[in-house]
């Protein structure tokens, strides 16, 4: 009944704050695996990274449509308030040689209506960007299996501090229990009078002590709730309960499997982005290299021309006119800018290389500090283990001797304390080693 109160009291703030704004109904108990897929589909940076696969699809689709036909329609109108004036040779008209004629030519309003076209018809640098939109769409959808892998690294980390804290709970509970019996036993053998009153004030100070560490980890763990529900991008108002418990986890699963595999980078989702980077890095120098080939387009135009006096009779006559021709544009000299561009991603190249070649001792050394790290963490969990098991003895040994009037108080309040200790230290081991589990697991690219 105590426990079941427990657990009410640490989910509580899960059910405050919306009120009759949100459903009665918003209630959720998730596994691990719930948590994660919430996450994939309710976290702010998963979502946007979806969005940028949708962006980059109408990227390609943009760079596709360059050779496309380019249609495009043109409108003018022109009132001249002043129309050009011309000089002619006087002689033409019979003036005197050396002399010029003002002459105004043209109309004072004109119009024109009309439509042109053109087609690319060769482009190396357009045929190696379509070669590279793949590659391109490719960038994205690892950038977007790499935040997945991070919120779920993330979202694990913080559903296991909450079996933790659970954990934590569960021993202050059995603590209490044993302390307050204790308590009780004390106080009688005091009125007794086979006791002091310093051992029932002893015993009093521990257990306050632990009642108000007790406190603090409800208090706690109601927050570590709240941080879990902000990880998978849930409303901190809904209320969320564990299905997964410690017993799920398995700590020592394939654990020799990973010792052997000295390739483990390749399966990381980091280097396969700079993979993906350094292939689009030399589409793109060859894009540019590409620009000192000639291009070839094919254009046409189609326009009606209106010109009179009046305003009103403007578009009552036509003067159609249209064409159609080839453009061939061969580069030349452009003051070395394409050269250096070039030199410029050359450069780029380089480096997109030397942090590739980095990425991968980068990696191989994660991998091996993440081993370490678990195996260490094992190996003290273990440890931990054994020394809360002794400690839980030694307690149940003192215990019995201050029942029968062969032991001391002290002795029975140190051994409960060493206990507690004991269980801090267990705890702390057994976050660190789920801990490093998570972080073991994506070191092996095992979390994809």
């Amino acid at each position: 009944m105590k426990r079941s109160l427990l657990i009410m009291l640490c989910t509580a703030a899960s059910f405050r704050g919306f009120g009759q704004a949100q459903p009665a109904n918003q209630a959720y108990s998730f596994t691990v695996q719930d948590a994660v897929n919430y996450a994939y589909e309710h976290r702010d940076s998963v979502v946007n990274a979806g969005l940028d696969i949708k962006s980059a699809d109408y990227r390609v689709k943009e760079i596709i449509g360059q050779g496309f036909p380019q249609i495009d329609g043109t409108a003018s109108i022109q009132d001249y308030l002043k129309i050009p004036t011309t000089l002619l040779p006087g002689e033409v008209f019979g003036a005197p040689a050396g002399t010029f004629i003002p002459v105004k030519f043209g109309v004072k309003y004109s119009s024109n209506l009309g439509v042109s076209a053109s087609q690319l018809l060769f482009d190396p640098s357009y045929i190696i960007g379509l070669q590279g939109r793949k590659t391109y769409k490719e960038l994205y959808n690892k950038a977007y299996n790499r935040t997945k892998i991070d919120m779920n690294v993330a979202v694990t980390k913080a559903y296991y501090q909450l079996l933790v804290n659970l954990e934590q709970i569960k021993l202050l509970d059995a603590n209490i229990t044993q302390l307050n019996q204790l308590q009780d036993q004390t106080v009688a053998q005091n009125k007794q009078g086979f006791v002091e009153k310093i051992d029932v004030d002893r015993i009093a100070v521990q257990y306050n002590n632990l009642a108000t560490t007790h406190e603090n980890t409800l208090r706690l763990l109601a927050l570590n709730y709240q941080v879990l529900k902000f990880q998978i991008g849930m409303p901190i108002d809904y209320s969320l309960t564990l299905k997964s418990g410690l017993g799920d986890v398995k700590l020592d699963e394939n654990v020799a499997e990973m010792s052997i595999d000295t390739a483990a980078y390749k399966n990381r989702a980091e280097y396969g982005l700079l993979e993906t980077n350094l292939q689009l890095n030399r589409f793109d120098l060859k894009r540019i290299k590409a620009q000192f080939l000639p291009t070839l387009s094919a254009n046409a135009a189609y326009t009606f021309s209106y010109q009179n006096n009046n305003f009103g009779d403007l578009y009552s006559t036509s003067f159609p006119s249209s064409y159609v021709g080839l453009t061939l544009k061969v580069p030349i000299f452009s003051g070395f800018q394409r050269t250096n561009r070039v030199k410029q991603s050359q450069i780029t190249v380089l480096k997109a290389e030397n942090s590739l070649a980095q990425a991968k001792n980068g990696l191989n050394l994660q991998a091996q500090s993440a081993k370490t790290m678990y195996f260490n963490g094992l190996q003290s969990l273990n440890n931990q283990k054994r020394s809360q098991e002794l400690a839980r003895e030694v307690l149940r040994v003192a215990k019995i001797k201050y029942q029968q009037g062969v032991g001391s108080s002290i002795e029975v309040t140190q051994a409960q304390t060493d206990l507690q200790n004991a269980d801090n230290q267990y705890i702390q081991g057994l976050y660190d080693a789920l801990v490093s589990k998570v972080d073991l697991d994506k070191a092996f690219g095992r979390i994809q």
